[in-house]
């Protein structure tokens, strides 16, 4: 990323679910499919990984075990 890295995002992220008593999902796309890799993601505070390249399949596989049926987004359109 131009700005910041990953780990740098996931710090931030990390510093504002902390503020606001909440847990976001990340997931890291990396083409850096070492185990050692892996282990500095979860780390750093990510909760999934996924390598790239990667398949349609895959990518629905794993949003869908960090999506939380009923509850709205962050910013999102909310319930009347």
């Amino acid at each position: 990323m131009p700005v910041m890295d990953g780990f740098e995002a996931t710090a931030l992220i990390r510093k504002w679910d902390e503020e606001t008593n909440r847990r976001t999902p990340i997931i890291a796309l990396t083409a850096n499919v070492t185990a050692e890799q892996q282990a500095q993601c979860f780390a750093a505070g990510m909760d999934d990984y996924l390598a790239k390249p990667f398949t349609n399949a895959q990518l629905s596989d794993v949003v869908s075990r960090w999506l939380v049926p009923n509850i709205p987004l962050v910013g999102g359109p909310t319930a009347a």
